[in-house]
């Protein structure tokens, strides 16, 4: 495999006032329960990722993004928070956090943090005080009578079946947009917000570097509540995204902390559109990034996320330009294919069985050579795969339990069996078995029990043998970063489709500045056809920064390519 070779760059083509350390970092995202485990519990822990520290440096990454460690009933993993200001004892203690985040910057790395205030566990203090009706507290949740025994409106939680829950100790229905543990706080309550507020700043004051922000753009509800459209995807979802106070909360929120603060802010925003994302994030938006999730549908048959159908390079393709030239100018991308809630992307746009680390490595390449900050989620650098989901009782996310049932009501079944495929095919459970350390029982991740199965290709794809295999996914991953940092045409320049129109082959320029311009071209074969392509870019003294293939010569002119193969050339 080709590594990454030295050549100049340029950095007088970037003004210094557009330089941000978060437009330059690579951001390396850690879901806790399932990293480390230090105690043997079978539960990932903060000491847990202490002890990986070094590997995860090692990968030159700049931040690490941690999924939730707050107090929480687990109910959703960490997502229902029970407590902002405290740590959850199975990941251990403050003074483990603590420590933790001295241990990140004493490597020069930051912590994100997630911000998860759309809702709260029924277990919060405010929950339990509101449904008893005191008065401080009775309306920081939405609240509704039913009428004739049925819920308020027509809403839908994600996670199935009616947004609505009756509470016999209040009286009264509580809207939850996901689960039925994790009701919605009235952002309309000025309290909500300084308590919010107050929240945010207290964990900025203790050090970190900023938060992704959990479902930000959902906070805001209409007056009345009207019934959703019940044909569309989530019902409802014309009324509660982007809803009509969304942009002054968080503007709100920007003068309040987050301008006094150095600090980064990502928002995850369901249902994201390009002019959406520009007055969220940016030049003058109150948000630095956001993430958006039309890449991540592209293998759902028709729309339906609960079934599965081929996907198409031409939609790649004009999703990537509408993001990449609609933010060119005004915004900025937040580059991913994997988090805690999206199956393994080798396994749904790669081959994860004939050609799983050339397609893990060609997706690699993609998302770190667009312009934009690139997330890796752990073990993708490793190009771990969806896990067998054989039995129901094997998963742990809500979501696909409570979807495996209603499929299965549905379809008039019995058995999970007849509706095993699409749910182990679509479970947040891929994302979230246990990191695969080495060939070891469990993994190398617990001396104890794991809290979730470990996928069984553990013994073949692991990071001990990732690390004794010059050609493996992760010393791939590892070039990339190293390119990523050594081209700022890769960071800051323009971005360029040079074939729109060819079925299988994705090739386009990243350019920065004028004159004595650093020029880089990518070119990738997305499936495992041995496709050529004639590049309308002057070849002649071409040179390859990158492939994951051997290659012994630029092939300048036509190209021909091999099975799932990535190449990035510097052009002179």
């Amino acid at each position: 495999m080709t590594r990454a070779t030295e050549h100049p760059t340029t950095t007088a083509a970037v003004p210094e006032e557009e330089r941000t350390w978060w437009k330059e970092a690579v951001v390396y995202q850690v879901y806790p329960r399932s990293f480390n485990d230090s105690d043997g519990d079978g539960v990932g822990d903060l000491q847990g990722l202490v002890d990986r520290l070094d590997y995860v440096a090692s990968l030159g990454v700049d931040v690490i993004w941690l999924n939730p460690v707050y107090e929480s009933p687990q109910e959703d993993n960490g997502y229902d928070i029970s407590d902002y200001r405290a740590i959850h004892e199975e990941y251990g203690t403050m003074a483990d956090w603590e420590h933790l985040l001295d241990e990140i910057h004493a490597r020069d790395m930051r912590l994100v943090m997630d911000l998860v205030v759309n809702h709260t566990s029924t277990e919060h203090e405010w929950f339990q005080r509101s449904r008893r009706g005191d008065p401080e507290y009775e309306d920081y949740y939405i609240w509704r009578e039913g009428e004739d025994g049925e819920p308020p409106n027509n809403w839908e939680s994600f996670f199935g079946g009616s947004a609505w829950e009756y509470d016999e100790e209040r009286g009264e229905y509580y809207l939850h947009l996901y689960d039925d543990s994790q009701p919605d706080l009235d952002w309309t309550n000025a309290d909500v917000r300084e308590d919010v507020f107050d929240t945010v700043e207290w964990w900025l004051e203790k050090g970190i570097d900023g938060f992704r922000m959990d479902v930000i753009n959902l906070l805001s509800k209409p007056e009345g509540l009207p019934d959703g459209d019940p044909d569309s995807e989530w019902v409802g979802q014309e009324h509660f995204v982007d809803g009509p106070a969304m942009t002054d909360y968080l503007e709100e929120l920007d003068e309040a902390v987050l301008s006094n603060y150095d600090a980064m802010t990502v928002g995850e925003m369901p249902r994201l559109t390009v002019d959406a994302a520009r007055e969220y994030a940016g030049e003058d938006g109150p948000l630095d990034m956001a993430f958006h999730f039309q890449h991540t549908k592209l293998d759902y048959e028709g729309g339906d996320r609960w079934a599965v159908g081929d996907w198409d390079l031409g939609e790649l393709k004009e999703i990537t330009r509408r993001w990449q030239h609609g933010l060119a100018d005004d915004g900025w991308n937040a580059l991913y294919w994997e988090n805690h809630d999206q199956p393994r992307v080798v396994s749904r746009y790669g081959d994860p069985v004939e050609y799983r680390r050339e397609s893990a490595t060609l997706l690699g390449t993609f998302v770190m050579t667009l312009r934009g900050t690139p997330y890796v989620y752990q073990g993708q650098e490793l190009g771990m795969t969806n896990a067998p989901w054989e039995r129901l009782e094997d998963l742990r996310d809500v979501d696909a339990i409570n979807h495996a049932k209603e499929l299965m009501d549905a379809g008039g079944h019995d058995d999970y069996e007849a509706v095993r495929d699409v749910v182990a095919y679509r479970s947040r459970d891929n994302a979230r078995t246990p990191m695969q350390w080495r060939d070891a029982e469990h993994a190398g991740f617990t001396d104890g029990d794991p809290w979730i199965k470990v996928n069984p290709n553990h013994a073949e794809i692991n990071a001990a043998a990732a690390e004794r295999d010059p050609d493996s996914v992760l010393n791939y991953y590892r070039a990339l970063v190293q390119l990523r940092d050594r081209y700022e045409a890769l960071v800051y320049g323009s971005f360029t489709d040079l074939v729109p129109d060819h079925d299988e082959v994705f090739a386009y320029t990243r350019e920065l500045g004028d004159g004595d311009r650093e020029r880089l071209l990518v070119v990738l074969n997305f499936f495992d056809g041995r496709p050529t392509v004639d590049l309308p870019v002057d070849y002649e003294d071409a040179a390859l920064a990158l492939s994951n293939y051997e290659r012994d010569d630029d092939e300048p002119g036509l190209v021909s390519l091999a099975p799932y193969e990535a190449r990035v050339y510097r052009l002179e």
